[in-house]
């Protein structure tokens, strides 16, 4: 069974297009202009051990918000599409991050129904030009476009970099989690008959 997918998204704002590959090594080529945005990607790609081609052309003079929205959305639809019914996963997964100072703890369900809980500093610094507020964004469209039950949540952290950086790896080993064949389920992990 291959869980690969492809997606292109364009509107006014943002052009982009995503290839992944759920059971792949962790490779990724990433473009979207905005260097740390780049950078949390190439992080999940790595913890995640998807491989992960995207490639955003997005209205950045005028603001990073609908790069990195849209990139969540995209991304969120590459999953739910390369998961199909979600046959045999093991639908669940959890992680906890540190990152010197910083705690992060994230879980998942790939239930079907989309849902984000995101508890984070109320101010956090801007982490260069990028505003931190764009993770949960990005989070959020995510979620609502994989249909995903997650929950994020920074336990303690003083660094903006920190924590954008272990919330980016706790999603990553979450999903990498969630996503596994779990040989012993057999069919859709759910009482419903569907996810």
């Amino acid at each position: 069974m291959q869980r690969r997918s492809r997606i292109d998204r364009k509107t006014s704002e943002t052009a982009l297009s995503v290839e992944l590959d759920i059971d792949g090594k962790g490779r990724s080529t990433i473009e979207t202009k905005i260097p740390f945005f780049d950078h949390m990607l190439n992080l999940f790609t790595r913890h995640s051990l998807v491989d992960l081609t995207l490639k955003a052309d997005g209205d950045i003079e005028v603001d990073f918000h609908h790069t990195v929205e849209d990139t969540g959305i995209a991304l969120g639809q590459a999953f739910s599409k390369a998961l199909g019914d979600k046959r045999g996963i093991r639908r669940y997964g959890f992680s906890y991050v540190p990152m010197d100072e910083t705690l992060v703890r994230v879980v998942v369900d790939f239930s079907g129904r989309p849902f984000l809980e995101y508890r984070a500093p109320e101010r956090v610094d801007a982490i260069g030009h990028f505003p931190f507020q764009l993770v949960e964004e990005f989070l959020r469209g995510f979620a609502v476009h994989a249909a995903l039950n997650l929950h994020v949540e920074i336990l303690y952290g003083r660094d903006a970099h920190h924590m954008a950086e272990a919330v980016f790896k706790a999603l990553a080993k979450a999903v990498d989690a969630a996503c596994q064949i779990d040989p012993r389920v057999e069919g859709i992990p759910s009482t419903k008959g569907t996810l």
